[in-house]
């Protein structure tokens, strides 16, 4: 249990390093109240009980975010223990 809180405590610490360099989580900025996972273990019946982390994220620049018309996790979608992620832009 332990491994997993240092493992987690070192991705959000890196995750913020991400952040202060000015990349935006494009999902949250359009979703901020949305809890949704886009990886499940495949034990416990995981995904069935929806208990799952959000590993897969498109991070995008400052000066891109203005670009960012829809992104999806795409829950519906099963083969694996991810699902995909979808970042639509208007160019």
């Amino acid at each position: 249990q332990m491994e997993k809180r240092r493992l987690y405590e070192r991705v959000a610490e890196k995750f913020a390093v991400i952040k202060e360099k000015g990349f935006v989580d494009s999902f949250r900025m359009l979703y901020p109240d949305t809890v949704t996972y886009s990886w499940w273990s495949y034990r416990f019946q995981a995904r069935q009980r929806n208990a799952g982390w959000r590993l897969d994220y498109f991070m995008v620049s400052e000066s891109l975010k203005d670009a960012v018309a829809d992104a999806k996790i795409h829950t519906e979608i099963f083969g694996s223990d991810h699902c995909p992620v979808e970042l639509d832009l208007e160019v």
